[in-house]
């Protein structure tokens, strides 16, 4: 049964939206901000050759560089200031969600109300910036040591490379912030859904050029990739949205001289809870290899290019391990974002219980038996969607562009449904201002 929220949402219309005038400037900054955006990513770091690199890239977007691409929206092709986009804070905030969930006095800091968490954002900072500073140095390095790439190679270029990639991290993430608390959406998440769909039409015209040319892909495996990517995104939607309501009731209570009647609640558990960070983990070890040797240059060691080889996506070996470690991260990661003694804990204040169990202890093993479950479907349900596009990637070859990918789909799905969700929030609300403004008028007026 829907709630009454999500039936009153359901009668919003076309005319609610243009009475919703701060939901429209929300709307047009965060078109402004992702504008700002995309055109960073067209302005290239001073003292590279693009046509150079432009050549060196080609040969290497199949591995990690394409795979960074992806994320940066073109960015790493053209290497642009916004080369690294927002991934460095991406990483940052996973390292620290996990050390929060092993060092006590972390955990201590975390549950400290909104103080720790400003703490614990200060601490993602640092981080991002110390790791963007790393990354930002290797590519620097990378760039210096490609014959042909930089003009004038030397210290002073690579100070430079690393302090203007360090500072395109810095002002993505200060330009997602200003995006969710004055836009609508997750910030730093629209940043990467803008970059991922800003490629898609230029990925459909390279595919329909390769039908048309009837060259490494034909006209109908076109259309059995479409239809195939169609049903992905409609079972991508479907899960998302699934969730398991575990039925929780608060007994009734004395307020003042009136006896309040018993309420009943639901708990909502997503089958998914982990969201797109397994995935995103999983490919970043399983890149490693590809990045050490790109760090030795062609001086690598027979080891290292044979390992690499092993670790090429589409190999039979890089899939089965990437399927274990999304599966293995995603049991990993659900268990630190959703702790069910806090839960139990929560639900023991308040007053509430499941039926059928204690609060305290005995709640905090159903919960924890119901989540393992859902983590359980969610864990297949995150590998088959990123597995498939790999495994049809395998059987293509290059014919299918690396944009086509179980994560970027996961994201662009995940951030629309969530953007919808707090656009249709703005417009509930809006029309609950106006109910209100109408019941003040009609009680002035009698």
């Amino acid at each position: 049964m829907t709630s009454a929220a999500e039936q009153f949402a359901s009668n919003i219309n076309l005319a609610s939206f243009a009475k919703a005038e701060e939901l429209k400037k929300r709307l047009l900054f965060t078109l402004g901000a992702l504008i700002v955006y995309r055109l960073g990513t067209f302005v290239p770091i001073p003292g590279i050759d693009p046509i150079a690199f432009s050549q060196g890239f080609q040969s290497q977007q199949g591995g990690l560089l394409g795979t960074l691409n992806i994320f940066a929206g073109g960015a790493v092709e053209r290497m642009a200031i916004f080369a690294l986009n927002i991934m460095p804070y991406i990483s940052a905030s996973i390292i620290m969600q996990l050390m929060a969930a092993v060092i006590p006095s972390l955990e201590k800091i975390k549950k400290e109300g909104e103080q720790g968490r400003r703490q614990i954002n200060q601490y993602t900072r640092y981080l991002t910036v110390f790791l963007a500073t790393m990354q930002g140095y290797f590519i620097a390095v990378s760039l210096q040591s490609s014959p042909g790439t930089v003009i004038n190679p030397g210290p002073y270029f690579l100070m430079t490379t690393t302090v203007t990639l360090v500072g395109g991290v810095m002002f993505l993430l200060w330009l997602g912030e200003q995006i969710t608390s004055r836009g609508v959406g997750n910030g730093v998440s629209l940043i990467i859904f803008a970059g991922i769909v800003a490629e898609l039409p230029r990925v459909a015209a390279s595919l329909l050029d390769q039908g048309r040319a009837g060259g490494g892909i034909g006209g109908g495996a076109i259309l059995v990739i479409a239809a195939l990517a169609l049903g992905l995104i409609t079972f991508v939607v479907f899960i998302e949205r699934s969730q398991r309501r575990i039925l929780v009731q608060y007994p009734r209570r004395q307020v003042g001289q009136r006896m309040t009647q018993g309420e009943k609640s639901h708990l909502p558990l997503k089958i998914n809870v982990s969201g797109v960070i397994p995935p995103i983990f999983a490919s970043s070890l399983l890149l490693l290899p590809a990045t050490a040797a790109g760090a030795v240059g062609d001086g690598s060691p027979q080891w290292l290019q044979d390992l690499t080889f092993l670790f090429a996506p589409g190999r039979p070996f890089y899939i089965a391990l990437y399927a274990a470690l999304i599966i293995v991260f995603t049991f990993i990661y659900t268990s630190v974002v959703f702790n069910v003694e806090d839960v139990a804990d929560n639900l023991k204040k308040y007053g509430g219980f499941v039926q059928g169990y204690r609060p305290g202890a005995r709640t905090a093993e159903y919960l924890d038996f119901v989540l393992t479950r859902l983590t359980v479907i969610g864990a297949m349900y995150l590998t088959a969607v990123c597995i498939f596009p790999e495994i049809l990637k395998s059987a293509y070859g290059q014919a299918i562009p690396v944009y086509i990918g179980g994560t970027s789909l996961l994201i662009v799905v995940s951030v629309t449904l969530d953007t919808v969700g707090q656009i249709q929030g703005h417009l509930v609300a809006q029309q609950y201002e106006a109910l209100i403004k109408k019941s003040k008028l009609r009680g002035g007026r009698r």
